[in-house]
């Protein structure tokens, strides 16, 4: 019996593994947002002499959001790689990547809703500089989405607080 709980044991832990086709799925999405950035990129050199200054200003938060939304995906692939499948073989200080290692799945949640309040916060800005093309009520829906986003952030990190203060009960 000892072996066969040993073999399931090790299967599970195998498991991990798993998730390694996820994370390399997820790095193809980033390559195709790094050609759909230099896709608007160019489409903004194209135009940009016949944009006014707000189209232009969109123009630029359509670049932060899909950087915002590459550095998440980033975040996501290394750190998930990290805490669930194997440390990585890398020189930290020679690539000057002070955080890899150091990003627990609590404070991975924290920095990815802090991402999402941010990337939800452009497309606001967005809707609100296009007003005049957008409903109340979509408009109305955008902003309680966004306050949902805030919130729930707000609430992770005072949930991350108290347990990393000792304010959650110890299991002895």
């Amino acid at each position: 019996m000892h072996k066969l709980e040993k073999l399931v044991e090790n299967a599970i832990f195998a498991s991990r593994w798993l998730l390694v086709p996820m994370f390399i799925g997820l790095a193809l999405v980033l390559v195709i947002y790094v050609v759909k950035f230099f896709q608007d990129l160019f489409h903004i050199f194209a135009t940009a002499l016949s944009m006014d200054d707000a189209n232009l200003l969109l123009a630029a938060l359509t670049l932060v959001d899909a950087t915002l939304v590459a550095s998440l995906l980033v975040m996501v692939i290394i750190s998930g790689y990290e805490n669930f499948v194997s440390r990585l073989d890398v020189d930290v200080g020679r690539h000057n990547i002070a955080w890899l290692g150091k990003l627990d799945h609590g404070s991975l949640k924290i920095k990815l809703s802090s991402s999402i309040v941010a990337i939800s916060a452009i497309h606001l800005l967005k809707a609100f500089m296009n007003i005049n093309q957008i409903s109340q009520e979509k408009l109305m829906w955008l902003v309680i989405i966004h306050l949902t986003f805030v919130v729930s952030t707000l609430l992770l990190a005072l949930i991350d607080r108290i347990t990393a203060h000792g304010g959650a009960t110890k299991q002895s």
